[in-house]
């Protein structure tokens, strides 16, 4: 059985990548920096603004920096020596191995279900042996009880995989906050597997 010192000794040496650093990314990096995951890849192309401000974890102060650069100032202060790498980049199917082949686990964390369905195909044709934890329908409040952990080989997928974000069904801090953290979970669970 782990203890919370092992947890985080074996975590120290674990690399994850996070694809899309809003409201699902920022959390679950904060997450994981404070379970100790060793090395963490942060990729975005976007820059703060004030309608992200009431579910990602950025500050009024930083609308207007690129997402990664606030990021990583945020999680240095949680701990000052996570080993954090940004790229302020759209993720494309080109550069995606780049940026993640060398990660244990990557996360994706898009806003646009376009975008998260050619990432997770991408992701499970270009790097098969690397576990995806994804997420799916987090919009809107309540029914946490529809929450779930889905798991297909090595793609896991966090949400209830129906409540897609739209004006009557806004993304929330509470909601995208939970299915932040149960990626950061499931992460932390393949990592402790490999053990």
């Amino acid at each position: 059985m782990f203890t919370a010192q092992n947890i985080k000794a074996r975590l120290s040496g674990k690399s994850v990548g996070i694809a899309g650093v809003g409201g699902l990314g920022s959390n679950c990096a904060a997450a994981l920096v404070r379970a100790g995951v060793g090395k963490i890849t942060l990729v975005d192309f976007d820059v703060v603004s004030e309608s992200n401000l009431n579910r990602q974890f950025y500050f009024e102060d930083q609308i207007g920096m690129k997402k990664v650069e606030a990021l990583y100032d945020n999680l240095k202060r949680i701990r000052p020596y996570a080993a954090l790498t940004i790229h302020h980049v759209r993720v494309t199917p080109q550069n995606m191995h780049l940026l993640f082949a060398d990660c244990d686990v990557v996360v994706e964390a898009f806003d646009v279900a376009e975008e998260k369905a050619w990432f997770i195909e991408e992701m499970v044709c270009q790097m098969p042996d690397i576990p995806l934890v994804a997420a799916s329908g987090m919009g809107g409040y309540g029914q946490l009880d529809t929450l779930r952990v889905v798991r297909q080989g090595n793609l896991i997928v966090c949400g209830d995989g129906a409540t897609e974000v739209s004006e009557e069904s806004p993304p929330l801090a509470p909601r995208v906050g939970i299915v932040a953290c149960m990626q950061a979970d499931v992460v932390v669970e393949l990592l402790l597997q490999d053990e």
